[in-house]
């Protein structure tokens, strides 16, 4: 499958590559978003001044990458999934592997085992991989991949009832998940997203799916409706990480296993969300949440509006505009 490039921007490329400096993981488990939120902002059109000036401020809050370490020689490459310290060496392994076969090929090896625990680190690895992709940048992919295999959470196993699967909408099953009383545990959201999985009923619950082509779009679309209604945080990592899958799907010949294992996190992380409507924000108008995206300090408003924007143009309806707007703080009357 061919590989889908970025134009060259050298401001972009030289803090792609800067990127490799640093650890994937900051502050006790937080996901750099560097190398994502940049691709965001120059896909937004922000100017090489602005794109420089947030690249040094964020990256001053990130932690040197540790010293490199080899791939053990005769593991299987899915050997150290989940153990966070197997970073340095999974960079090894994908660098490597990158310089021997096409990005596409490695995706495809690859993405079926990563997707059953895309969950981890928020869905940061899936969403890295996705934007990493697009750039074309191979170093910036292979330590994506490193991230995603190092942060990968596996989540108990759907049980073997495909009678079960007999609801094609979402949103339905979504109201019948079993859940933990609120609030759910957990400092980060993938902790909250395993306590909710575990919980009992729940793999039987989400089971009722029935994964098809249409799945994944409805779950973006549901995503973005509730994050429009709520500005919730874990809300806006599923709008993402759904808006990822999409741009990732195209290298499975077979893409309805990797939306069935996306869907077990989503409605895990939807269902620890918590999220409550808060009340409708005035819808703007694209430029103007553009402009409010790239002027914005925080890591996650450039992702958010790319996001919106390109589901956008992907899906149409306006329910992606109505979720950007949140980035944009209007002073009250």
């Amino acid at each position: 499958m061919p590989i889908p490039s970025s134009a060259h921007n050298p401001t972009l490329l030289a803090w792609l590559d800067a990127g490799a400096r640093y650890h994937a993981e900051y502050g006790n488990g937080l996901s750099s978003h560097l190398p994502m939120a940049a691709f965001a902002l120059h896909r937004l059109g922000a100017p090489a001044p602005r794109l420089q000036a947030w690249c040094e401020a964020y990256a001053t809050r990130l932690q040197p990458a540790p010293a490199a370490e080899a791939w053990p020689a005769g593991d299987a490459w899915a050997a150290h999934l989940g153990r966070r310290e197997a970073w340095p060496i999974y960079r090894d392994l994908f660098t490597q592997w990158l310089s021997q076969e096409g990005a596409g090929d490695v995706l495809e090896a690859v993405l079926p085992r990563l997707m059953q625990g895309c969950a981890g680190a928020a869905f940061h690895g899936l969403i890295r991989t996705a934007y990493a992709t697009q750039a074309a940048h191979r170093q910036e992919l292979a330590d994506a991949l490193a991230h995603w295999a190092a942060t990968w959470l596996a989540l108990d196993p759907p049980p073997a009832a495909p009678h079960h699967a007999t609801e094609a909408d979402p949103a339905a099953v979504l109201r019948r998940l079993p859940l933990p009383p609120l609030p759910i545990a957990g400092r980060l959201i993938a902790d909250r997203v395993a306590v909710v999985a575990a919980w009992p009923g729940f793999g039987d619950a989400a089971a009722q799916l029935r994964v098809d082509e249409h799945t994944l779009e409805r779950l973006a679309r549901g995503a973005a409706e509730l994050y429009a209604a709520s500005g919730n945080f874990t809300v806006l990592h599923l709008l993402t990480s759904a808006h990822a899958l999409r741009v990732l799907l195209p290298v499975l010949d077979d893409p309805l296993p990797a939306v069935q294992a996306y869907w077990r996190g989503f409605a895990a992380a939807w269902a620890a969300s918590g999220a409550r409507p808060l009340g409708a924000v005035p819808v703007q108008p694209w430029a103007r949440i553009v402009a409010a995206a790239i002027a914005a300090d925080d890591d996650h408003s450039a992702k958010l509006v790319d996001s919106c924007r390109e589901q956008q143009r992907a899906y149409g309806g306006d329910v992606w505009r109505r979720a950007a707007s949140r980035v944009v703080q209007q002073p009250a009357n």
